[in-house]
């Protein structure tokens, strides 16, 4: 589990940070007319996404948790903010686990 954890960690955060450079880009496009932004960052992202589910399915698979569960774990990369505060809860749940593993 701890092997898949660091993986999950830094993809949860990249994928956070290009989410909201996305919403930028969208308030660019559309707020402003200049879509050059959210032309580069949506396939960009989009790559990134799919690595990050292939990391929750990875994590969830080794700490075994119920399919709700990992789908939830995955929707926290398509809500801006959401996945840094999904990271920080499963981070604390692998280690707790981990622990009483070790105890």
């Amino acid at each position: 589990m701890e092997s898949a954890l660091k993986p999950f960690r830094v993809l949860a955060y990249v994928v956070g940070v290009m989410l909201l450079v996305l919403c930028v880009g969208m308030v660019l496009r559309y707020g402003l007319g200049e879509p050059s932004l959210s032309q580069t960052i949506a396939p960009i992202h989009g790559g990134l996404y799919m690595i990050y589910l292939i990391a929750v399915m990875n994590l969830g698979m080794k700490a075994r948790w119920s399919w709700p569960y990992m789908a939830g774990i995955m929707l926290g990369g398509t809500v801006p903010f959401l996945s840094f505060y999904v990271e920080r809860r499963v981070t604390q749940r692998v280690q707790a686990a981990l622990a009483a593993a070790e105890a």
